[in-house]
């Protein structure tokens, strides 16, 4: 007979693989709101999309991104669970720690292999602890504490939780992680009914800028169109792949998603994609991948085999202006860097990192340069928001 009033032990699980799991345990965790079959708040810590990753090739053996997953347990019941993986070296994360890695080999020390909860080459903000509903401060604790306890056993540099929200750092930092602030380029729906609503609230330069960079792009000599779901077909993948590998070769030297992903995509995750096209004679010739969440826009990849003026500006910016703004969305995030998006009327953002360290003088001194590092992205986040193309005052010159 069990005791009832003794509390049920939580168990925290390593599990090199998604199919140790069910994927209605995971997406219970990673998505408790779309159990009504409505969209999650983001579709890339949903099961489908790690287990593309996972079943792709694009993380595992070899790519340095070795699945750890964790998963907390009551009872045999998962409460929560993270997408955890063991690192061999620091790329594909968009908040970067090269400076630390090379500061601890100065030293004489390994700093690879570490742990990274993330999801795998994706700068987008969304919860790394997932958990339950009303198992919040248990699962990330458990989760948490598992996480080092893995590092400390397997005598591991560091742990590092990326693109997590502020919910999250907050529990972090009062575990004692340590917090970091990066920024990028967020646009932000006021409610306008189009995208000539949106303009209206820009300067008058501004507006006029773009609607000559949108005249220019949409004069590439072809059309241009949004697919999503059905609409999306085989032979599409077929000609992002070729944009993918071009834009990934010159960024990042080999491509992060290998080809089957692609087609794992078009089976799994097509009705989370919105997939800009650019076609001239009947041939795409530049494309655009963006991921849909329950209120945003994720814009991902880009890429082409022609280049026309502003085309790059169109497809992978005005063109999700134009998706969020007909769905109602709340904001579109454009991916890492890009001080170039600004003048198009996405303004910075803060983006958060939790870290722990293993040792406690590297720790310390991480944690000085975090402090001046947050006060110099707020300072910039400051100016830039005020170099912002919208209209200062209600009296500016209106369209």
């Amino acid at each position: 007979m069990t005791d009832q009033s003794q509390p049920a032990t939580i168990t925290v699980n390593v599990l090199t693989s998604l199919s140790q799991i069910a994927a209605s345990d995971w997406d219970a965790c990673a998505c408790p709101e779309a159990a009504d079959g409505g969209r999650p708040v983001d579709p890339f810590t949903t099961y489908r999309f790690l287990k593309a990753l996972e079943d792709s090739g694009s993380v595992g053996p070899r790519t340095g991104w070795e699945p750890r997953y964790l998963v907390a347990e009551r009872d045999g019941v998962p409460i929560a669970c993270a997408p955890l993986y063991a690192k061999g070296h620091s790329q594909g994360e968009y908040i970067f720690d090269h400076n630390w890695a090379h500061a601890w080999e100065r030293a004489g020390g390994h700093y690879y292999p570490k742990l990274q909860i993330a999801v795998p080459f994706t700068p987008a903000t969304g919860r790394r602890f997932l958990t339950r509903p009303g198992e919040e401060a248990t699962g990330i604790s458990a989760l948490t504490q598992g996480a080092i306890e893995f590092a400390v056993q397997n005598d591991l540099s560091s742990l590092h939780i990326t693109f997590c929200t502020e919910d999250e750092v907050k529990a972090g930092v009062q575990m004692g992680l340590l917090p970091r602030r990066t920024q990028q380029f967020h646009w932000l729906n006021d409610g306008y009914a189009s995208f000539d609503d949106f303009l209206a609230s820009l300067s008058s330069r501004k507006r006029k800028n773009i609607r000559k960079e949108r005249a220019q792009a949409q004069g590439f000599g072809g059309t241009i169109r949004t697919l999503t779901g059905d609409a999306i077909r085989p032979e599409h993948w077929d000609a992002f792949w070729t944009f993918y590998q071009d834009t990934g070769a010159r960024k990042w030297g080999t491509p992060y998603l290998t080809r089957k992903f692609f087609e794992i995509a078009h089976d799994t995750l097509r009705g989370d994609i919105a997939l800009v096209l650019c076609e001239r004679d009947g041939l795409p010739v530049a494309g655009a991948l963006n991921f849909i969440g329950r209120d945003v826009l994720f814009g991902r990849y880009w890429g082409c085999i022609e280049d026309h003026p502003c085309l790059h500006f169109e497809t992978c910016y005005y063109q999700a202006i134009d998706y969020a703004i007909a769905q109602g969305l709340a904001r579109v995030e454009a991916g890492a860097q890009g001080e170039h998006k600004l003048a198009r009327g996405y303004l910075p953002a803060p983006t958060h990192s939790l870290h722990w360290i293993s040792d406690k003088g590297f720790s310390d001194a991480v944690a000085r340069y975090l402090e001046g590092e947050r006060a110099a992205v707020d300072e910039d986040i400051e100016i830039l928001t005020a170099y912002g193309p919208f209209r200062k005052s209600a009296q500016e010159e209106q369209p």
